[in-house]
């Protein structure tokens, strides 16, 4: 199966169009690496749905993976690839030109006036 990275009729990536896989990346973003078993209790979702969507997400090689065996049991890790990151940072600033949230209105003050924080990931 050949997983489609190239932008909707939307203008947004079919990958990280589903709110699963975007709250993956987007912890990766934050995090640098997780675990399977960190993801199942972060997302609160099941074994094969996580598996699906994480499938999808080294197919389109957003994520990568390492196996860690300092524990007892070894662990899949995954981690976010540079082509990820910018697939995000791609996807954020389509958002935000639907949305209207484009330069002209970073110029006019509008978007100054949105509350800055954590989540305010200006790419």
């Amino acid at each position: 199966m050949t997983t489609s990275t190239s932008p909707s009729k939307t203008g947004l990536d079919a990958v990280l169009h589903q709110p699963i896989r975007t709250q993956i990346v987007a912890y990766l973003v934050g995090r640098r690496e997780a675990t399977f078993t960190e993801f199942k209790q972060v997302l609160q979702v099941s074994d094969g749905n996580l598996e699906s969507h994480l499938k999808k997400l080294l197919a389109a090689k957003y994520i990568a993976t390492r196996k860690d065996d300092r524990g007892t049991r070894t662990q899949t890790v995954y981690s976010l690839t540079k082509s990820g990151e910018a697939a995000l940072r791609q996807y954020i600033a389509n958002l935000q030109r639907m949305l209207g949230f484009d330069a002209r209105n970073r110029a006019s003050g509008f978007a100054s006036a949105l509350p800055r924080g954590k989540l305010a990931w200006n790419p």
